[in-house]
C-alpha cells in the first residue's frame, strides 16, 4: 500500500488541509474534526485505495484504515496537512469547541444524565415489579416486604437532585462532595417536600399554620421592591425538579475555580468551601430555583401536552430520528427525568421514543433482508439488533441515513407508533431504556407490544417496497493469474488466548462486529495471556499494548484486539512481551493483560481475532465456538 498517496487521496477528499482543525488516529481509524463538511466528498473518500469506510459520530469524522497501517497512513496525513499530531483527547475537545453553543449546552445535559441511567433504570426496573406483585397479590400491599420494597424503589427518585448535583459537579470540573451538599440542602427535611407545594393540608400540617402558605425566610428584613422581598426564600425543597440544580451546580463551579485562582494555597482548604457553599447556596434559594423551577414546570407541561396529544406524538415520533443524527437526543434525558422527578411521576416520552428506534431497527432489517451486497447485510442485520435494544446510532449512520430512504419511511413507522401511544395512553417508570428491554419498566405491555408492532411493521413494509439497492456497474473483467501452489493451501489462525469462543457478530462493538474491519472471531478470555495464532511476523504492538498486529508466514494479517475501547485505559494493565518486526510461532507469548484492571475500568474483555485483509481470501470460516484452549485453531483461511 502506497501510505503517502492514501494520506494524499484523503486529504484532498475532505477539503484540503484549510478544511480539516485537528486529526488523531486509534487502533483502526482516522479521527478529523472538520471545518465544513459539506466540502467532503463522501464517495471519493470511501472510493479511496486503503479506505474500508467512513462515518460521523461526536463531530469527528471516522476514516476507517485498519491495524497496522492506520499509523503509517497517519504520519504521512500530517505531514501533508502540515498539522501536529494530536491525541484523541485533542481531537475530542476540538470536535466540542466547533460545536454551536446550544448543541454544547444539550451535549452537557447528556453527560450530566446519561451517568445516572443505572440508579434511575434499577428504581424503575424495582417499581414495576413491586407493582406487579401488588395486582397479583392484592394483601402484598399491606406486607413489611412491600413497604421495604416500595422504599427501595422510591429512593432514587425522592433524591434525584443529590444524583444530578453529584453529576452535574463531576461534569462542570467542581468537587463532587460539593456538589452532593448542594443537592442534599435543595431536598432537607427542613423545608417542605417540594411535591405537596400545592397541597393546603400538607402545608398547614408541615408549617403548623392554617392559611396554606408557604412561609419565608426574609435573610435581609423586609426590604421591598414592588411586590418582592429582597432576599426572600420559600421554606420549599425541589424535588419534583432537576434543571435548576445543574444551573446551580454550575454557578457553584464556576465560584469554586475563581476562588482557587484567587485564594492563597496556605488558607484555601478553609475559606474555599465555606464561601462557595454560603455564595452558592444564596444564588440557589434566591433566584436559581424560584426561576428555572418555573421555566422547567413550563417546559414540562408543554412536552407532556405534546406527547398526549395524537398530533403532537405522531410529529415527535416523525422528527425523533433526525435529532438523533444532529446529536440532539440527550436533551430528551431531562425532559423523561422530570416527568419521572414528579411524586407518581410517569415518563410518556418514553413510548414514542421507543416507536422511532424501533422502526429504524425494523427499516435496517429489511433493507439487511433485501440487499445482495454482503458488506451491507453484514451490517444492517447486527446493527437491526441493536436498534431493537435500543441502540440505534448502527443502523441509522451505517444503513438508513447512508441510503436514505429507509431512514425516511423509519420516520414514517415513528410517527405511525407515536400515534398510537398518545391514544393508548402509554407510560414508563424510568427512561434509558427502550426497544425489547422497554418491556420492563412499560405500564401496559400488552399496548406496548402493539406499538412495536405498528412502528417497526410500518417501517419494514415501506422499505420493503420503496427502497432498491443500486448495483454498482461492473468493472471489465481480468483474466487470472494463475496462483502459486502454495496458494490454494488453507491458512489455520489458532487461539490466541485461553477462552470461550463466539462468533465475531456477537462481539459488543459494531466495528468489529459489523466486519467492517474483517472477517473473523472473538474470544472471551479466561487466561491472562495473549499468544501468537500463527507463525509469522509481529507488524506492529501498540504503545497501549491493547491490542497487536501480525502477518503470518503465508500471508494472513491479523489484529488481535484486547477488550472493547481498552486504549482508553492509556497501557494500564497491559505488558508488551514483543516489539515491532519480532518473528513469532504459534503459542509464543506477545502480551499479558491484567483482567481485574481492565473490568474494574468498566472494560469488556472480549478480544476480537480479525483477518484484516479478509478481501484478499475467498472465505474466513469459523472452525469452533465455546470453551477453547490457547493454540486450538479457530479459523480457516481459504484463498
Amino acid at each position: 500500500m502506497d501510505y503517502n498517496k492514501c494520506a494524499k487521496e484523503v486529504l484532498a477528499a475532505i477539503g484540503g488541509k484549510d478544511n480539516l482543525v485537528s486529526a488523531a488516529h486509534c487502533a483502526t481509524r482516522l479521527r478529523l474534526v472538520i471545518v465544513d463538511n459539506k466540502k467532503v466528498d463522501q464517495k471519493t473518500l470511501e472510493d479511496t485505495d486503503g479506505v474500508k469506510g467512513v462515518f460521523e459520530a461526536a463531530g469527528q469524522l471516522q476514516v476507517i484504515i485498519g491495524t497496522g497501517t492506520v499509523n503509517k497512513v497517519y504520519e504521512e496525513f500530517i505531514k501533508e496537512a502540515g498539522i501536529e499530531a494530536a491525541s484523541k483527547d485533542d481531537v475530542k475537545a476540538a470536535a466540542a469547541a466547533k460545536a454551536p453553543l446550544w448543541k454544547r449546552a444539550i451535549k452537557t445535559l447528556g453527560d450530566v444524565f446519561v451517568p445516572i441511567l443505572p440508579a434511575i433504570v434499577a428504581s424503575g426496573l424495582l417499581m414495576g415489579v413491586v407493582e406487579a406483585l401488588g395486582k397479583v397479590y392484592p394483601d402484598f400491599g399491606a406486607t413489611d416486604w412491600y413497604a421495604f420494597l416500595d422504599m427501595m424503589a422510591a429512593t432514587a427518585f425522592a433524591f434525584l437532585p443529590v444524583l444530578v448535583a453529584a453529576s452535574a459537579a463531576r461534569v462542570f470540573g467542581a468537587n463532587i462532595y460539593l456538589g452532593i451538599v448542594m443537592g442534599l440542602m435543595m431536598v432537607h427535611p427542613a423545608l417542605l417536600n417540594g411535591w405537596n407545594v400545592g397541597s393546603t393540608d400538607a402545608i398547614n400540617s408541615f408549617f403548623g399554620v392554617t392559611d396554606g402558605v408557604i412561609p419565608t425566610w426574609n435573610l435581609f428584613g423586609n426590604i421591598q421592591i414592588g411586590d418582592y422581598v429582597l432576599g426572600s426564600i420559600a421554606r420549599h425543597g425541589y424535588q419534583g425538579h432537576v434543571i435548576p440544580v445543574v444551573i446551580a451546580i454550575w454557578v457553584m463551579s464556576r465560584i469554586e475555580k475563581w476562588l482557587h485562582k484567587k485564594v492563597p494555597e496556605m488558607i484555601d482548604l478553609f475559606v474555599v468551601p465555606i464561601t462557595t457553599i454560603f455564595l452558592t447556596s444564596l444564588a440557589t434559594f434566591i433566584v436559581i430555583g424560584p426561576i428555572f423551577a418555573l421555566l422547567e414546570n413550563y417546559v414540562l407541561a408543554g412536552a407532556e401536552w405534546l406527547v398526549h396529544n395524537p398530533i403532537g406524538a405522531l410529529i415527535v415520533g416523525f422528527f425523533y430520528p433526525a435529532t438523533v443524527v444532529m446529536g440532539l437526543h440527550h436533551m430528551y434525558n431531562a425532559i423523561e427525568a422530570g416527568m419521572l422527578a414528579v411524586e407518581g411521576g410517569l415518563n410518556t416520552w418514553m413510548p414514542i421514543a421507543t416507536a422511532a428506534n424501533f422502526a429504524q431497527g425494523a427499516a435496517a432489517l429489511a433493507v439487511g433482508l433485501k440487499a445482495r451486497n454482503a458488506k451491507t447485510k453484514a451490517v444492517a442485520i447486527p446493527s437491526a439488533l441493536s436498534a431493537s435494544l435500543g441502540i440505534t446510532e448502527p443502523a441509522i449512520f451505517g444503513i438508513n441515513f447512508r441510503f436514505f430512504k429507509p431512514f425516511v419511511c423509519a420516520m414514517v413507522g415513528g410517527a405511525a407508533g407515536g400515534l398510537f401511544a398518545a391514544i393508548a395512553g402509554l407510560g414508563a417508570k424510568s427512561y434509558g431504556v427502550t426497544g425489547f428491554p422497554g418491556f420492563l419498566i412499560i405500564t401496559n405491555a400488552p399496548m406496548y407490544c402493539v406499538l412495536l408492532l405498528i412502528s417497526g411493521g410500518v417501517a419494514f413494509a415501506l422499505t420493503w417496497f420503496i427502497w432498491k439497492e443500486e448495483v454498482p456497474e461492473a468493472a471489465p473483467a481480468k483474466a487470472p493469474e494463475a496462483p502459486a501452489a502454495s496458494d490454494n493451501a488453507d491458512k489455520i489462525v489458532s487461539a490466541p488466548v485461553d477462552g470461550k469462543v463466539i462468533p465475531l457478530s456477537e462481539t459488543p462493538d459494531e466495528t468489529f462486529a459489523s466486519e467492517a474491519l474483517g472477517k473473523g472471531a472473538a474470544i472471551v478470555p479466561t487466561g491472562d495471556t495473549v499468544s501468537s495464532p500463527v507463525n509469522g511476523t509481529v507488524t506492529m504492538v501498540f504503545d497501549t499494548g491493547h491490542a497487536v498486529g501480525l502477518e503470518s508466514d503465508d500471508g494472513v494479517e491479523l489484529l488481535v484486539h484486547i477488550g472493547i475501547n481498552t486504549v482508553e485505559l492509556d497501557g494500564k494493565g497491559f505488558t508488551k512481551l514483543v516489539k515491532d518486526g519480532d518473528k513469532v510461532k504459534i503459542g509464543d507469548p506477545l502480551i499479558k493483560f491484567d483482567a481485574a484492571v481492565i473490568k474494574e475500568g468498566g472494560y469488556n474483555l472480549t478480544t476480537p481475532v480479525i483477518v484484516t485483509n479478509s478481501d484478499d481470501f475467498a472465505s474466513v470460516e469459523l472452525l469452533t465456538t465455546g470453551d477453547t484452549a490457547c493454540g486450538t485453531q479457530i479459523l480457516k483461511v481459504q484463498k
